[in-house]
């Protein structure tokens, strides 16, 4: 069993160990497409959720945020830049749909730093609210 990293000061809320080995597979062996993180059931601690294999289609990861609750995520987004050069651009999201617990929300917004920041690597940053907000066309607009 992996030990939890330091709790965060403002939230109390310690980061599993496993987020960051994940992350690092995602990031420096290109193993996954995609991670989602969720607050375990006391909200004491941020657990690995859902990992997409490199095969998985956005909309599988879409798919994979819960409509009524909160939870971080990490995409790696595969695109062709204006002169046809494949690139990537990992993607930290915050997702925290409108019809979210407001506990969840608070908890999730007040972890929000701390957890980023035991993500190194990460390039391109969204908060989202809806599913408009993490739209194919919202990634693309900003690797432009």
């Amino acid at each position: 069993m992996f030990h939890c990293s330091q709790a965060n000061a403002s939230s109390g809320v310690a980061v599993h160990d496993d987020c960051k080995l994940k992350f690092n597979e995602l990031q420096s062996k290109r193993m996954h497409r995609f991670i989602t993180f969720v607050m375990d059931t006391k909200g004491k601690e941020i657990i690995v959720d859902k990992i997409g294999d490199r095969a998985t289609s956005y909309d599988d990861f879409t798919s994979s945020l819960p409509e009524g609750d909160c939870r971080f995520a990490i995409y790696d987004f595969d695109f062709l830049t204006a002169e046809d050069v494949p690139k990537s651009r990992i993607f930290y999201i915050l997702w925290s749909p409108d019809n979210a617990k407001v506990r969840s929300k608070m908890l999730y917004a007040s972890s929000n730093e701390k957890f980023k920041k035991e993500l190194n690597g990460i390039q391109l940053e969204l908060q989202a609210t809806d599913a408009s907000e993490i739209s194919l066309d919202a990634l693309k607009d900003r690797v432009r």
